[in-house]
C-alpha cells in the first residue's frame, strides 16, 4: 500500500470541485473566499455504501441519502457547508432540491446523488444560493489534485485544515486506488460526529460487500474518535466504487478482500485522526492505547473513556501528567478489570514517562513530564495483564478556544 497525492480524484474516473456560492451570506457578513459547495462525481455508475449518525435526531440530508443509497448505487455526492439543514424549516424539501439541482446540471437523476450538509442547526437552508451555485460547480469539475483540494476546502466549517488522502494497493494484479476527503472539528463523539467523509475508489466490488466492509472500517476508526462528547445529527461517510481499475470484482473473503479492507481502514483511520487533531480549539492530538485487555471490546471501552474525559483533556492542555484522571476514566468506562493490574505511561516524541504501576502512582520528574506532554501528539498507554487484546482511540485536548468557538458559533 502506497500513499499518493490526488485525494478523491486519484482513483480513475472521478472528478471533484469546490466553490463559493454564499450559503451563509443571508445572515452573516459575506466571505467570498470561503468555499461552501462541493461535488464528487464518477464518470460511470458506482457501487455505493454509507454509514450514518446514530443520533435519533437525523438531519433531512441524512434521511434522503439513506433513501437514495438503499439500492447501493450512486454517481456522486453534493455537499454544502455552513448550514446543516437539520431540524430546519423545509428541511426535506431543500435536501431534495439539492439533489435535483445536481441532477439537472449533470443530466443524471436525483437518486444518483448522496446529499451531505454541515453547519448551523435549525436555520432554513439558503437553497436559492445552492441552486444558483450548482451549474458553475459542475462546470468546475476536474480530475486534478487541485479539484480534490477545492472540494476538501468547501466542506470545512470550524476546521482549520483540509483532511485528504489517497492510497494505492494491488488487487488481483491490478492497481486499485482509494481517495478520501473529510471534515470534522466540533460535535465529534464516537459513533462518528459532525463529520462528513467522501471516499472514492476504482475498485470493482460487490455493493453489499462494500457496505459490510465500510461498516467494519468505520467501527474501528471514525467510531473511535471524540472531541467533545456530542454525537451530531449529520455525520455521514459515503464510499463510491466505480470498478474502473479493471480488477476481478471482489465478491467474498480472500486475499483481495483483505487487501482492500486494509486499505479502506487505513484511509478511514487517517481521516479519523486528522479530525481528532483538528478538534475545535485543539492544540494536541491525544491517542489512548489500551493493551493487555481481556477483549478488544473491553479495551475500546477504556480507551474511549480516557479520550472522552474532560478532565484528562484539560490535563493534557495544561501539560499536567495527572494519571489519576486516566485511572478514574478507565474505572467508570464500564470495562471489567482489576485496578491493581493497571500501568499508565505518557509518551511522545520527547520520550516516555511511567506515572502509574500496579494501580498506584510512582515517582516521576515533573520537568520531564512537561516536555513529554508539550508535543503536538501525545499517547496515553494503559497496560493490563488480563489478556492479549488492544485498542486505540483518538481525541484532543480541551482549550479555552473551544469555549470561544462554540460560544460565538451562531454569530
Amino acid at each position: 500500500m502506497n500513499i499518493i497525492s490526488g485525494g478523491v480524484t486519484a482513483p480513475q474516473g472521478f472528478k471533484a470541485a469546490g466553490i463559493h456560492c454564499g450559503i451563509k451570506d443571508n445572515f452573516t457578513t459575506p466571505q467570498p473566499e470561503k468555499k461552501d459547495l462541493a461535488m464528487i462525481l464518477s464518470d460511470v455508475p458506482c457501487a455505493a455504501a454509507g454509514t450514518y449518525t446514530r443520533n435519533v435526531v437525523k438531519a433531512d440530508p441524512v434521511l434522503l441519502t439513506m433513501e437514495h443509497l438503499a439500492d447501493h448505487q450512486a454517481r456522486g455526492i453534493i455537499f454544502d457547508s455552513g448550514n446543516a439543514n437539520a431540524c430546519a424549516p423545509k428541511g426535506m424539501e431543500n435536501a431534495q432540491r439539492m439533489a435535483q439541482a445536481a441532477a439537472q446540471a449533470t443530466g443524471l437523476a436525483p437518486q444518483d446523488f448522496a446529499v451531505c450538509s454541515t453547519g448551523i442547526i435549525g436555520v432554513e437552508l439558503n437553497i436559492a444560493a445552492i441552486e444558483a451555485g450548482v451549474p458553475p460547480l459542475v462546470s468546475a469539475l476536474a480530475d486534478t489534485p487541485q479539484a480534490s483540494q477545492d472540494a476538501a476546502h468547501a466542506i470545512l466549517t470550524t476546521d482549520l485544515k483540509i483532511k485528504e488522502i489517497a492510497v494505492t494497493t494491488e488487487i488481483g494484479g491490478k492497481t486499485v486506488t482509494i481517495g478520501a476527503i473529510a471534515k470534522g472539528s466540533g460535535m465529534i463523539h464516537p459513533n462518528m460526529g459532525t463529520m462528513l467523509c467522501g471516499v472514492t475508489t476504482d475498485c470493482a466490488i460487490d455493493p453489499a460487500l462494500l457496505q459490510d466492509m465500510l461498516r467494519l472500517a468505520v467501527t474501528k476508526t471514525f467510531n473511535r474518535i471524540t472531541v467533545d462528547g456530542d454525537t451530531s445529527t449529520n455525520d455521514t461517510c459515503i464510499v463510491l466504487a466505480n470498478g474502473l481499475a479493471g480488477n476481478a470484482p471482489i465478491t467474498g473473503p480472500g486475499a483481495d478482500y483483505d487487501a482492500f479492507l486494509a486499505a479502506l481502514r487505513y484511509v478511514c483511520e487517517y481521516e479519523a485522526k486528522m479530525i481528532a487533531s483538528d478538534g475545535e480549539g485543539a492544540g494536541r492530538l491525544v491517542t489512548c492505547t489500551v493493551e493487555g485487555a481481556e477483549s478488544e471490546e473491553q479495551a475500546e471501552l477504556m480507551a474511549k473513556a480516557v479520550v472522552r474525559s474532560p478532565l484528562v483533556k484539560c490535563a493534557v492542555f495544561g501539560t499536567d501528567a495527572n494519571w489519576g484522571r486516566v485511572l478514574c476514566a478507565v474505572g467508570y468506562s464500564g470495562a471489567q478489570f482489576d485496578p491493581k493490574d493497571v500501568q499508565v505511561k505518557f509518551l511522545s516524541q520527547a520520550g516516555e514517562l511511567l506515572v502509574c504501576a500496579g494501580g498506584q502512582g510512582v515517582p516521576f520528574d515533573e520537568d520531564v513530564a512537561k516536555k513529554v506532554l508539550s508535543q503536538d501528539e501525545i499517547t496515553i498507554l494503559v497496560t493490563l495483564t488480563a489478556g492479549q487484546a488492544s485498542c486505540s482511540c483518538w481525541g484532543c485536548d480541551l482549550t479555552y478556544d473551544y469555549v470561544k468557538i462554540n460560544g460565538d458559533y451562531r454569530s
